[in-house]
């Protein structure tokens, strides 16, 4: 499975990023080995996350994600109730 998440950083700021291991690339970040723009943001924890069959379709959901505003984030993050989908890797 492959997955598309928006990860919520200490300064509030969002980071959008895709992953076929949820647990893994949460501690990698965590871990400050992730995305240089997540590295000076710690601690890192999930806000959203969307799982998908297949790779391309995950890709295409991370660019549409990438492009939508603060304010359209914040709209999707509070869409989801990540509690249902992966509760564990939340910090």
């Amino acid at each position: 499975m492959n997955y598309v998440y928006i990860l919520k950083c200490s300064d509030g700021s969002f980071y959008t990023g895709w992953t076929n291991d949820l647990k893994k690339r949460l501690e990698t970040h965590n871990n400050g080995k992730g995305s240089k723009y997540t590295r000076n943001r710690l601690p890192v924890k999930y806000v959203y996350i969307e799982g998908f069959e297949n790779k391309n379709d995950a890709l295409k959901k991370e660019y549409y994600i990438k492009r939508l505003s603060k304010k359209e984030k914040l709209k999707l993050v509070k869409s989801i109730n990540l509690e249902k989908y992966f509760y564990m890797y939340d910090n």
